[in-house]
């Protein structure tokens, strides 16, 4: 009895012992397999990844390529211009730094012996200074300042304004660089500014008071309906410091066309146009008067005679009526 029963327990082991190996060789197996799905994962998988990355990195190489590739030619074209003069963006840091609304954030561009200066209308007169450089710069004694025009210029409504223009140096097209302002409150800022899209003009356009280009047509007052109208016009002559306000009114009747213009100054007692002289027709006031209009679109000549030096002076100037400019006033 004794031996049969170690002969179960005997056999009861082996079995037992048995199914322990059976679960060892099935979770060998399985351990086998998942080291060599990891392992195929470890593999397959980052090589695929690593190929779309690279194919990924290589268009963008290729896309920053061809950017820099247009830049530089632009850059290139922009920095070859010939002398002459273009009408160009002039792009600021600030809001409360930029182009006269009236101007279409543009100025008038001059290259001459490959130097380029460009003028532009500011908003107002509270800008009183420029510096092409730094503000710690401007502040030191002797340094050289862009002092101030005065511009008229003439917004939508046909309103104008006079505010400060500046002739300011630009080093390179298309890059920003530094200039420095001083206001009325007497502290100078940094800012940098830009200046870019030069069209050039044709020999016969000619700009307004604002560096709105006109299309240089000639018209002779038949070309416009009797009636009258506010014009631009450009002044030039003198010394700068007198001169007859833009816009003008401009009557036309028939084949005839009146101007009626006001100088910034009362010292004018009278004009000469084509030889023929005309006297004032206000009595107070700037000088006013009516002259006629031998031409639009090119310079006339004209004489004003001025009594605010030590003896009357007759100075010579030329006016030209932009007649593209020309808006009707109703009836």
């Amino acid at each position: 009895m004794k031996k049969v029963m170690i002969a179960a327990a005997l056999l009861a082991g082996t079995l037992l012992g048995g199914c322990s190996n059976k679960d060892d060789v099935q979770n060998t197996v399985n351990a086998a397999d998942t080291k060599a799905i990891s392992e195929e994962r470890a593999t397959v998988m980052p090589e695929s990844e690593t190929a779309e990355q690279s194919q990924t990195q290589a268009e963008s190489e290729q896309e920053n390529s061809i950017q820099e590739y247009d830049t530089d030619r632009i850059n290139k074209a922009e920095s070859e211009l010939q002398d002459g003069i273009y009408m160009a963006s002039f792009t600021t840091d600030s809001s409360m730094f930029r182009v006269n609304e009236a101007c279409d954030g543009k100025g008038t561009l001059t290259v001459e012996n490959g130097e380029m200066t460009i003028h532009i209308s500011l908003g107002s007169k509270k800008i009183v200074n420029l510096y092409p450089g730094l503000a710690e710069d401007a502040a030191k004694d002797g340094a050289a300042l862009l002092m101030p025009t005065e511009d008229t210029v003439m917004y939508s409504d046909g309103m104008t304004e006079e505010v400060y223009g500046f002739d300011v140096p630009v080093p390179v097209l298309g890059t920003e660089f530094d200039l420095a302002l001083i206001g009325t409150k007497g502290k100078w800022y940094d800012h940098k500014v830009s200046v870019t899209e030069p069209v050039p003009l044709q020999e016969n356009d000619e700009l307004g008071d604002d560096g709105v280009k006109s299309d240089g047509s000639e018209k002779e007052a038949a070309d416009l309906e009797d009636g009258t109208y506010t014009m631009k016009i450009t002044f030039e002559g003198g010394s700068g410091k007198a001169q007859i306000v833009s816009p003008v009114t401009v009557a036309v009747t028939g084949k005839q066309a009146v101007a009626s213009v006001q100088w910034n100054s009362p010292n004018y007692d009278y004009m000469i146009v084509d030889g023929e002289k005309y006297f004032p027709v206000n009595i107070a006031g700037d000088s006013a008067f009516e002259i006629p209009v031998l031409k639009f679109d090119e310079p006339i000549d004209v004489i004003g005679d001025t009594v605010a030096m030590s003896k009357p002076h007759e100075i010579e100037y030329t006016i030209t009526f932009h007649s593209d400019t020309a808006v009707r006033q109703k009836d």
